[in-house]
């Protein structure tokens, strides 16, 4: 039986609708999601990001809403950040960061979560480029009687590029050291993400040491942006592979459009 593998920024469930119908359809038995909101208490309300003159609808209750959907999932929460969203004018605290599901019987052997960027922000979401997080799970597959590992990671936003710079390669060491906590030798490897970095970055060359390749660019993909990003630079999200993933299927989600983000799916035999 194929394990399926869905990745994808969620943008905070700005399509929500969307979002939830193409979730419950695609039944995934493992979901890693960036920028999951989640406030203590909410009963579905919508909330504003706000940063200058920017807003952002975002779904307070986005990792409840998930987790209602894949009601047979086991949710692990990871917040990278707390900080204020607002209704109207009333400030409400909200936390920020990855969220990863895996299907029941699926059991998780082994776990870790990490800063990759800075830490958790003692205040608000924290001065530009904010702190980041990845979180890894060691799943065992029974119909296979062996593991699989899976990190997901939020790679840090510069407000002056996607280029290379000594804090993303700083990142880059601190996610390979944070996968070598989880992984164990043998075991098949993926690593996803919303990377927020260009193809050629060094990113690429040191997860490379790990046995890692890109799926989205070595398979000729060249946008995993939707029509709601209309800006240029079309690359954000990756996946990576070890030769130990046996890949049924490979896909990056033209439709539908769930997020500004594509969703990236992949089916491992």
């Amino acid at each position: 039986m194929a394990l399926r593998l869905i990745c994808l920024n969620a943008w905070g469930g700005r399509v929500h609708e969307p979002l939830m119908q193409y979730l419950e359809a695609a039944d995934p038995d493992v979901l890693c999601l960036q920028e999951v909101t989640h406030v203590a208490g909410s009963g579905g309300d919508w909330l504003t990001f706000r940063e200058g003159d920017f807003k952002l609808p975002q779904r307070a209750s986005l990792l409840e809403d998930v987790t209602a959907v894949l009601s047979d999932h086991h949710a692990f929460f990871a917040p990278a950040a707390r900080g204020p969203l607002y209704d109207g004018d009333r400030e409400v605290a909200s936390e920020w960061g990855l969220a990863t599901f895996v299907r029941q019987g699926l059991p998780v052997i082994g776990q870790v979560q990490g800063f990759i960027h800075g830490d958790f922000p003692v205040s608000g979401f924290g001065e530009h480029p904010r702190p980041r997080n990845a979180h890894g799970i060691r799943i065992f597959r029974g119909n296979t009687g062996s593991a699989v590992t899976i990190v997901q990671m939020h790679g840090l936003r510069d407000l002056a590029g996607k280029g290379d710079t000594p804090a993303r390669l700083a990142q880059a060491h601190a996610l390979a050291g944070l996968i070598e906590k989880v992984r164990q030798p043998g075991d098949a490897l993926v690593v996803c993400g919303d990377f927020n970095l260009l193809p050629d970055s060094e990113t690429f060359a040191i997860l490379g040491r790990l046995g890692l390749t890109d799926l989205v660019t070595t398979r000729g993909f060249t946008d995993t942006r939707t029509s709601w990003y209309p800006k240029e630079g079309r690359y954000a999200d990756y996946l990576l592979v070890t030769p130990q993933v046996r890949i049924r299927k490979f896909e990056v989600v033209a439709e539908p459009e769930v997020s500004d983000h594509r969703a990236l799916l992949l089916e491992i035999a």
